[in-house]
């Protein structure tokens, strides 16, 4: 299950790509238009600074800028770096080391395959996908 910090990591960028800034955008204000704690929203973007998907300069004029276009940032950079794995299974995840009954496991398949399809979808649906609304037309 996806997180509200990760749900509202999407809606920080999107925030960010609706405005086309220039300049930094202050998190109160994007706190304001999502309704959204701005202390919440303050964990949730040193995450995102930390990972490189926005830029953010402190004093006065200081806010957020996205760090890359929207079209290159993808659903499944923004989940990374919010929920981290998102394996349906702990033997799928990155930081383990397998299962000892991968092999013999008869659901291991399933559960893998339903992982590679998470992982594809949201890889190929960005900011810019979700902005523009074009989400209905990705397969």
């Amino acid at each position: 299950m996806i997180s509200t910090k990760g749900r509202y990591a999407l809606r920080i960028l999107i925030d960010l790509a609706e405005q086309e800034a220039t300049t930094p955008v202050p998190l109160r204000d994007i706190a304001k238009r999502q309704n959204i704690s701005e202390k919440y929203l303050q964990h949730i973007a040193k995450q995102l600074v930390d990972q490189g998907l926005i830029v953010g300069t402190s004093g006065k004029g200081g806010g957020y800028l996205m760090a890359r276009a929207p079209q290159e940032c993808t659903v499944a950079d923004v989940l990374a770096a919010t929920e981290g794995s998102l394996a349906p299974v702990a033997c799928l995840a990155c930081e383990t080391a397998g299962c000892e009954r991968q092999d013999t496991c008869k659901t291991f398949p399933m559960w893998q395959k339903f992982d590679e399809m998470t992982r594809e979808y949201f890889g190929n649906v960005t900011i810019a996908d979700l902005l523009s609304g074009a989400i209905a037309s990705i397969e």
